[in-house]
């Protein structure tokens, strides 16, 4: 077995028949200042408050970073941004309730020193230029360090990313190589109606330096970061696409960073193959596997695979809204009647991907997209198709969408 065969076979190892919905929110973890926590303080109230919940902790080069619940993980991202990880459930109402409790405990410890959650997908001083996000620290791990040394050289914001960006993740249940193609490829169509639809600003002018649009900032952010391995999976509507064409791509590009064994090293333009091989590690599958994950968690592409399908080109929007963006996405890609019809819509847009999008941070929901159609025109015909497919208890949830955004909408000045 070579490296390809194993890292085709672990992906192949997601599939199932379950339909589950797995939701990632990161917030932003600010005073009434608009200043971040520090995160000394965040990793001992992370100790404290998941001892006090009976949780596993998860530490990481001597400090803090984690705790898992079982129904869900919280985790610091790099510059102190906030994650809830909410295992997969097929019940919405479940994720709520999970969601519920995590914000029962939280709201109250940071309240009783001046901090709150904020979601946003860009820090709110950074997108109204009040700081640069240079002036926002990263965490004491070295996975974030090394990132940030690489991504200062192959892309304008790097900088943005790690430090100031915060998103909305939903990951979705693929039961074959054929069903997770087939999702991916309309995910991948559906992307610049999905960023509009989940768009969350703070500032109604708001936009980056060097850049036109003035829609879908930290969509901008990730676009203009490393070609290597972000944007759209290349290839994606190619006739051999599927898992081993994925990873022929993950074994072609630098790995930046390596973490094996619990030691996190630089690796920079160096693809895994260069310093290691996982076929040969085949007596120590623990290690292989942990290795795997960690390559697959390297590439941050619009519509990520792993053992799920990951769609994370949505901004950080509060609770209501991510659990409307979690119908949408469940009723509509768990619903044969509804994938087909999409497909029948759209197989001739297959191209015109990138200039949707590009058209989308230009001009917002009034763009003019696939088959003449704005994008608002889209959103609603898919919360449409969703509304028909969904459970009688879950179509509520997709009254959050009445809204253009979540932000406060203020203007810079």
């Amino acid at each position: 077995m070579n490296d390809k065969e194993v890292i085709t076979n672990f992906i192949r190892d997601g599939e199932t028949d379950q339909q589950r919905i797995g939701l990632e929110l990161e917030h932003f973890v600010l005073n009434e200042m608009e200043e971040s926590i520090e995160f000394e303080v965040l990793s001992e109230l992370i100790r404290t408050t998941g001892e006090k919940l009976g949780a596993r902790l998860i530490s990481a080069e001597g400090k803090v970073v984690g705790y898992d619940t079982g129904e869900y993980t919280v985790s610091v991202e790099p510059s102190c941004q906030f994650e809830i990880s909410i295992a997969p459930f097929s019940s919405i109402k479940k994720i709520e309730e999970v969601y519920g409790e995590f914000r029962k405990v939280w709201d109250s410890v940071l309240r009783s020193i001046g901090f709150s959650l904020v979601t946003g997908g860009l820090n709110p001083a950074v997108e109204a230029g009040r700081i640069h996000p240079m002036d926002l620290a990263l965490i004491p791990k070295n996975r974030y360090y090394f990132m940030d040394r690489y991504f200062r050289e192959t892309g304008k914001y790097g900088r943005h990313m790690m430090r100031a960006s915060a998103s909305t993740q939903i990951s979705l249940d693929y039961a074959s190589e054929e069903d997770m193609v087939r999702k991916l490829r309309l995910l991948t169509i559906l992307s610049p109606v999905l960023m509009q639809m989940m768009e969350n600003k703070f500032y109604s002018d708001s936009r980056l330096a060097e850049r036109k649009g003035k829609h879908l900032l930290r969509t901008q952010v990730w676009e203009d970061l490393d070609p290597d391995r972000t944007g759209f999976f290349p290839g994606a509507f190619n006739g051999r696409f599927g898992y081993e064409a994925y990873a022929d791509l993950l074994l072609s590009r630098p790995l930046v960073v390596l973490t094996d064994q619990g030691v996190t090293t630089y690796a920079g333009e160096k693809k895994l193959g260069d310093i290691l091989s996982l076929s040969e590690l085949a007596e120590e599958p623990e290690r292989q596997k942990a290795l795997v994950e960690h390559l697959l968690s390297m590439f941050f592409h619009h519509i990520r695979l792993k053992r799920y399908l990951e769609v994370r080109v949505a901004d950080s929007v509060p609770i209501p809204k991510a659990l409307g963006y979690a119908a949408l996405l469940k009723g509509i890609f768990y619903s044969e009647k509804n994938l087909d019809r999409l497909e029948k819509l759209l197989s001739g847009h297959l191209i015109d991907v990138e200039e949707a999008v590009f058209r989308t941070e230009i001009q917002g929901e009034n763009a003019v997209i696939y088959a003449g159609k704005r994008v608002h025109a889209w959103a609603k015909d898919l919360i449409r198709l969703a509304e028909k497919a969904l459970p009688e208890e879950e179509k509520k949830w997709l009254s959050e969408f009445g809204t253009e955004s979540e932000g406060k909408k203020r203007t810079a000045g």
